[in-house]
């Protein structure tokens, strides 16, 4: 299940594309192998989780917590 950087690289190129930001890293966990951080401008956002279970219908989950203050701050 973990990532290679092979695939972090080219996640970090989907998402920037995706959300056409360049600001967009990826980078390992220390805890585990099978997800990597999402970090935007420097600031953590979210972790990205691969699932293999199934060799032939690998995906990756994007998991990004928004805080109710951070939505506050934000009105």
């Amino acid at each position: 299940m973990n990532i290679t950087d092979e695939e972090m690289s080219k996640l970090q190129r989907y998402m920037q594309d995706k959300f056409s930001n360049g600001n967009i890293v990826l980078r390992p966990r220390s805890q585990t192998q099978d997800s990597v951080e999402v970090l935007l401008n420097g600031e953590f956002i979210g972790v990205i989780y691969k699932d293999d279970e199934d060799a032939e219908d690998v995906s990756y989950d994007f998991n990004m917590a928004i805080l109710k203050m951070d939505l506050d701050a934000a009105a």
